[in-house]
């Protein structure tokens, strides 16, 4: 007979492979289900074959860090429109303005276009009228680089005051003309005790240049703006020539005076002791200068 620890040792062998055969299926179904409960990683793909050589990288996409297109240049930018101006307010009407004044150094052909388009002289005709003148419109004047737009021929002023030869003057020089000879009636009772009857005249209008000098400027009687007069008829004594006359006689006090009061009425008044060309005669006339300067010598 096998000793006890034998017969104990198969024993269990043989409880152990009873206890394997019972359970085996069971340990299967087991391992079965837990391998099919983990995924099975797809296959890969084949290798890419050796002659075709390296795949090529995909393009990369736009990066931030890559460096901004330039600018465009300011020259080649669309120029800016500028919106158009505001379309300006018609201005108020003005009531037109007189032309300006001729100046002095204007003369020749310049003076005469300024002439020309000098304002109309109704209003100084109005006035030489209520002034007793008596005259006469006449033509326009053009003689070269002289002329007058409207001249007038003077034939008297007030009183009957007779102009020998009668006077071609613009209606300015003949208004101051007949404004001074109403000063001149008076005087000449005050210091003759005589009426004024006419005037002897010299130049009006004669196209020349200052004191007959043909390379001067040219005369204001070269426009009708100029008078000379050379001498004072009375009614009952002799007549009284322009000329220097000796200090203290009522002859000189009556000239003196008139010669001064023409310079109230005249922007140019030249006479005996001014120079040898107005040494027999007074020179008036209108020249216009600047700042409404006027000459009395």
């Amino acid at each position: 007979m096998p000793p006890p620890s034998v017969k104990a040792a198969s024993r269990r062998i043989l409880r152990g492979i009873v206890v394997s055969a019972l359970f085996a299926p069971l340990l299967g179904s087991g391992l079965a289900a837990q391998e099919a409960a983990v995924p099975v990683p797809p296959p890969m793909p084949p290798g890419r074959p050796a002659d075709l050589g390296a795949a090529p990288s995909p393009p990369a996409g736009p990066s931030l860090d890559a460096p901004r297109p330039p600018e465009r240049p300011p020259e080649l930018s669309a120029p800016a429109v500028k919106p158009p101006d505001p379309k300006p307010e018609a201005p108020a009407a003005e009531a037109t303005p007189l032309p300006p004044a001729r100046p002095a150094e204007l003369s020749g052909e310049a003076a005469l276009a300024l002439t020309v388009a000098a304002a109309d002289d109704t209003a100084c005709r109005q006035r030489l009228e209520r002034l007793g003148a008596r005259f006469e419109p006449q033509p326009a004047l053009s003689d070269g680089q002289c002329g007058a737009a409207r001249p007038l021929k003077v034939t008297a002023l007030a009183g009957d005051l007779a102009l020998t030869p009668p006077a071609i003057l613009v209606c300015g020089a003949a208004e101051a003309l007949a404004r001074w000879a109403t000063e001149a009636q008076v005087l000449a009772e005050r210091d003759l005790s005589q009426p004024l009857k006419g005037l002897s005249l010299g130049t009006t209008y004669v196209c020349r240049g200052q004191n007959h000098d043909p390379d001067a400027k040219l005369s204001e009687h070269a426009f009708a703006n100029g008078i000379d007069v050379m001498g004072f008829a009375f009614a009952s004594r002799p007549a009284i020539t322009v000329a220097p006359l000796p200090e203290g006689t009522p002859e000189a006090a009556f000239l003196a005076h008139a010669r001064a009061k023409a310079c109230g009425f005249f922007r140019t008044v030249l006479g005996p002791g001014t120079d040898a060309a107005h040494a027999n005669h007074f020179h008036l006339d209108e020249r216009e200068r600047p700042a409404g300067h006027r000459l009395c010598q």
